[in-house]
């Protein structure tokens, strides 16, 4: 039987250079760098991947690096914000460290009675902190047997009281917000509020994972350095990825065909207005345990990629990881 999704499994966007990108989030965040990678479609393309101590879904940002890529220009369809949870009392200190750290960031606003603080990563990637309770919104999945757990990385500077505890969720505007509604519908998401020039639609149970469909016209966008390429939403084995891709296909949706991610398997499908999503199968997270304690200390390359290594790696841009 077909289950809703889990959550947000991921969101990955597209980034300049691979150090910079590296210095930003491990550092300035305090995420952990997880995963040092290729994209598999791509492989002289680095895809790095940063999240809690075992990058576990749900708490994962991955980005493709390209030094030389021209800037994004954010309009519709596009993916226009990731969040990410922090505790509630904390979002003071991250506004002091944003500081600190020459990070651009907004003031501190409300979103759906949340407190939010807007900022932006090297490249101009539209991020956000929602402050949450600590206690109560873990971002734990419904199938973690830590459910009970705040994730988070405690391995740099930032305290563990003060940590990234996963994603909160992500914006998104749509060329037609009615045709994206019904998709996130179709997901399992619910409507739960409404202002102005938005909507929000949560996952019940689990992760509780939002969407923000904002409701406000805009020019089209351009992807390019600093876009969100795509949100990908938690299904629970491979059967059931599949038995998804035989419902859209069904609704003429046009999903891609299963593909093996080497650390979980997934599908992309693109909705009648625009917007890319990927649902991709839940594992215990991406290999970490098995390449402590450095695990983005090396490239990992899928085994179908590992006879070309000396070639893609001598083809790579430079990384000072």
């Amino acid at each position: 039987m077909l289950s809703d999704v889990l959550g947000v499994h991921h969101v990955s966007a597209i980034a300049g250079d691979p150090t910079e990108n590296r210095r930003f989030y491990a550092d300035a965040l305090g995420l952990r760098f997880a995963l040092r990678t290729v994209n598999f479609e791509e492989p002289f393309v680095y895809h790095l991947y940063y999240g809690d101590e075992r990058g576990a879904p749900g708490s994962v940002l991955t980005f493709f690096t390209y030094p030389r890529e021209e800037p994004g220009r954010i309009g519709k369809p596009d993916i226009t914000t990731a969040a990410l949870r922090v505790p509630a009392d904390s979002l003071e200190f991250w506004r002091d460290r944003f500081a600190d750290h020459g990070v651009d960031c907004d003031p501190i606003e409300e979103r759906f009675g949340e407190s939010f603080l807007p900022f932006r990563d090297p490249d101009g990637t539209p991020l956000g902190l929602v402050g949450v309770d600590a206690d109560t919104d873990t971002g734990a999945p419904r199938t973690d047997p830590n459910a009970g757990e705040a994730r988070r990385w405690t391995g740099g500077d930032v305290p563990a009281e003060r940590a990234i505890r996963g994603i909160r969720g992500v914006s998104m505007r749509s060329a037609d917000p009615y045709v994206t509604a019904s998709l996130l519908d179709t997901f399992g998401f619910e409507l739960v509020a409404e202002r102005g020039d938005a909507v929000r639609y949560r996952l019940p149970g689990g992760r509780g994972s939002v969407v923000d469909l904002l409701t406000d016209d805009a020019p089209y966008g351009r992807e390019g350095r600093g876009s969100i390429h795509h949100v990908a939403l938690s299904v629970e084995s491979g059967a059931q990825l599949r038995e998804w891709r035989d419902l859209l296909a069904e609704r003429d949706l046009d999903p891609s065909r299963v593909k093996d991610r080497h650390f979980f398997e997934s599908l992309y499908v693109r909705d009648g207005a625009g917007v890319l999503f990927e649902l991709a199968t839940e594992r215990p997270g991406l290999g970490v345990g098995q390449r402590e304690p450095d695990p983005a200390g090396s490239l990992v390359l899928p085994p179908w990629l590992e006879a070309d290594r000396e070639m893609i790696a001598g083809q790579l841009p430079p990384f000072d990881g």
